[in-house]
């Protein structure tokens, strides 16, 4: 049997803001919480799950890997007014300026991307 995605992991030096970002994101809620890691999933605790771990330094260069998002029962445009409004940023990381997707950051800086159709037109 392959291996499955468990767990996805992001180093934050506020964990807590991190944590209670991408759980308004997503509409996930906090699972288990120590003082090293803040687990976040789904209400059925389905996988993944992300891991959000307290880290002595900030970020410096642009993630290796990141999120793509899609609208979900709004239009992508309604999506991305509410990810700006929870603390999300637009940023630049060389991208044409003709791509049919945002990228942005959360607050401590992590690229991700909105896509730019909605789950209901895939």
């Amino acid at each position: 049997m392959p291996s499955r995605l468990a767990v996805i992991a992001i180093d934050a030096v506020r964990p807590q803001l991190i944590a209670d970002f991408w759980c308004s994101v997503l509409g996930w809620q906090v699972v288990d919480e120590d003082a090293e890691v803040i687990t976040i999933a789904a209400s059925d605790r389905s996988w993944p799950m992300i891991d959000v771990v307290a880290v002595p330094a900030g970020k410096v260069i642009k993630n290796r890997l990141h999120f793509d998002l899609r609208a979900d029962g709004v239009s992508t445009a309604e999506e991305l007014d509410r990810l700006l409004t929870l603390g999300a940023r637009r940023v630049d990381v060389g991208q044409p300026s003709d791509v049919s997707w945002v990228v942005l950051a959360d607050p401590e800086g992590n690229e991700f991307c909105l896509l730019s159709r909605p789950v209901q037109e895939l």
